[in-house]
C-alpha cells in the first residue's frame, strides 16, 4: 500500500515539470534545429548583449499612436486599471537627435546631399520645382510602393497623435486584461486571418476554459499538415509569438500587492496554466515549440540585414557621437554573431516552385500579416496594445527582409543602387521584438528550474 501511494507522489511530482517540457526537445518541424541548440545560443551568447543594447537611449524610446480607433469593432478601454496605463515621454526626455525632424538619423550620406542641394539653391541654379499636384502624387507613388512591400503598418512615426515611450519604463507585464475581450483579438486573429476554414476548430488557447475533444484537435493537425510549408510556417508564427506574449505575463506576474509593495514575478501556476499538457489539452508543448520557430524566423532575419547597417553613412543617431558609435559596433556585434549561428532556417524553401502561384500566396500572406497589425489596434489595453503593435511590427519588418534578399545584397554592389531602406521605427521594433523571444527563451530556462523545484 505503501509503495502505491509513493508512486502515486511520484507520478504527481513528475507531471509538473514533464507536461510542460518533456515534449519540447528535439528536432523543429520543417526546420534543420533543434531545440538544444537554440537554448544554448541564445542564452549563453546572444541574450546578454541584447538587453544591453535595447537599454540603450536609440532603441528604449518608441513612437507610438495607442489612440487610434479599431477598425473591425467597438473597443471598451481598460485604462482605469492601472496597470494597464502607459505614460508617455514629455520632449525632454527624449535624445535631441531621435525626437528631431530636421535631421536625417540614418544616413550622413544623406545629410550631404540634403546640404549640396540648399547650396544650389542660393546659387542659382535652375527651378526644377515640381508643382503641388505633381509632388503629392509622387509622394502618394512612393508610400504605395513602401506598403506594397511592408507587412505591416508603419504610419504611426508620422501621425500628430503618436507620442514617444520608454520602454524601460513601461515594461510588458501581466496587467490583468484579460476575458472576452482580449479572447475577441486572439480569436479574430486565429479565425480570420491563419487561412483556417471556419469548419475547423482550433484547439484550445488560453483563457478559454472550454477545450476540444481530441478528435477537434485531431481534424485540426490533420488540417494544418495538409496546408502548404508557407500556411503551415504562418500559423505557427502567430502562435509562437501569442506564446511569448504569455510567457512575459507569467514571469512578470503581480504577486503582491499590499499598501506598502507592488512585488512583480514569476507565476509557476499561471505558467502551467498556459502551458501544461494536460491543462491545455496537449497544446501548451506544442505552442513553445512554436515559439522556437519564431526565435528561428527573426534570427534569419537579422542575419540577413547585416549589410544595411554595416555601410559607414548608417548612424544611431541620438545626438551624442561617442555613444552611438559604442551602441552601432554592438549592434554590428550581435548581427555578425547571428550569422554564426550553424543552423538558420532556410527561407529559400518558402514559395518556391511555381513564380504566379508563389508571388500570389506570398501577397496573400503579408495581406494577412497586414490585417494582424490592424487588429492591434483592437486591444483595450494601453500597455498590451503597445507591446503588441511593437512586436507585429517587428515581425513584419523581418518578413520583410527575409525576402527583399536582392535590394540587401545591393547595397554594398557599389554601380547598382538598392532601394532597400528600414525607417528607425521599424530599426527599434525589429531590434526589440526579438529582444522579447529572446527573453522568452531565456525565461523558459527559469520556468523549468522552478518547476523541478517543486517535486
Amino acid at each position: 500500500m505503501k509503495l502505491l501511494v509513493l508512486l502515486v507522489l511520484l507520478q504527481v511530482s513528475r507531471s509538473a515539470d514533464c507536461r510542460c517540457f518533456c515534449e519540447v526537445t528535439g528536432d523543429l518541424e520543417d526546420c534543420a534545429c533543434d531545440v538544444e541548440t537554440i537554448d544554448g545560443f541564445n542564452n549563453n551568447q546572444l541574450f546578454p548583449k541584447l538587453q544591453t543594447l535595447l537599454e540603450s537611449d536609440y532603441f528604449r524610446f518608441y513612437k507610438v499612436n495607442l489612440n487610434k480607433p479599431c477598425p473591425f469593432w467597438k473597443v471598451k478601454s481598460h485604462c482605469g486599471l492601472r496597470d494597464c496605463a502607459v505614460q508617455p515621454c514629455s520632449p525632454n526626455e527624449v535624445p535631441e537627435g531621435i525626437r528631431s525632424s530636421s535631421h536625417n538619423k540614418y544616413s550622413e550620406e544623406a545629410n550631404e546631399k540634403l546640404d549640396t542641394c540648399e547650396k544650389e539653391k542660393h546659387l542659382g541654379a535652375v527651378d526644377v520645382s515640381l508643382s503641388n499636384e505633381t509632388r503629392e502624387a509622387l509622394l502618394s507613388w512612393s508610400k504605395h510602393d513602401d506598403e506594397a512591400e511592408r507587412f505591416c503598418l508603419v504610419d504611426d512615426e508620422e501621425s500628430p497623435d503618436s507620442q514617444y515611450v520608454d520602454l524601460l519604463l513601461n515594461p510588458e507585464r501581466y496587467t490583468g486584461y484579460k476575458g472576452a475581450e482580449a479572447w475577441q483579438v486572439w480569436n479574430s486573429i486565429y479565425e480570420e486571418n491563419c487561412f483556417k476554414p471556419y469548419t475547423i476548430r482550433r484547439p484550445l488557447i488560453p483563457g478559454v476554459l472550454q477545450s476540444s475533444s481530441g478528435n477537434e484537435a485531431r481534424s485540426f493537425y490533420s488540417w494544418l499538415e495538409g496546408q502548404c510549408v508557407e500556411k503551415r510556417a504562418f500559423y505557427r508564427l502567430i502562435s509562437g509569438l501569442h506564446s511569448s506574449i504569455n510567457i512575459h505575463l507569467s514571469a512578470r506576474y503581480l504577486l503582491d500587492d499590499s499598501w506598502f509593495q507592488r512585488m512583480w514575478g514569476h507565476n509557476v501556476s499561471e505558467f502551467r496554466q498556459r502551458f501544461d499538457s494536460d491543462m491545455t489539452a496537449g497544446e501548451g508543448p506544442k505552442r513553445l515549440r512554436n515559439l522556437y520557430f519564431l526565435y528561428l524566423i527573426e534570427l534569419r532575419a537579422l542575419a540577413k540585414v547585416l549589410p544595411f547597417f554595416q555601410r559607414p553613412s548608417f548612424r544611431l543617431y541620438t545626438g551624442r557621437p561617442e555613444e552611438d558609435q559604442r551602441h552601432k559596433e554592438l549592434l554590428l556585434d550581435i548581427l555578425q554573431q547571428t550569422r554564426s549561428f550553424p543552423l538558420h532556417f532556410d527561407e529559400t524553401s518558402l514559395f518556391a516552385g511555381d513564380e504566379k502561384e508563389g508571388a500570389k500566396l506570398k501577397e496573400d500572406i503579408r495581406l494577412a500579416f497586414l490585417n494582424i497589425s490592424r487588429i492591434m489596434d483592437c486591444v483595450g489595453c494601453f500597455k498590451c496594445r503597445l507591446w503588441g503593435k511593437l512586436q507585429t511590427q517587428g515581425l513584419g519588418t523581418a518578413l520583410r527582409i527575409l525576402f527583399s534578399e536582392r535590394q540587401i545584397e545591393a547595397l554594398n554592389s557599389g554601380g547598382h543602387r538598392s532601394s532597400f531602406q528600414l525607417s528607425r521605427q521599424e530599426i527599434v521594433s525589429l531590434l526589440n521584438a526579438f529582444g522579447r523571444i529572446s527573453t522568452s527563451i531565456k525565461e523558459l530556462e527559469t520556468f523549468r528550474k522552478l518547476l523541478a523545484e517543486e517535486r
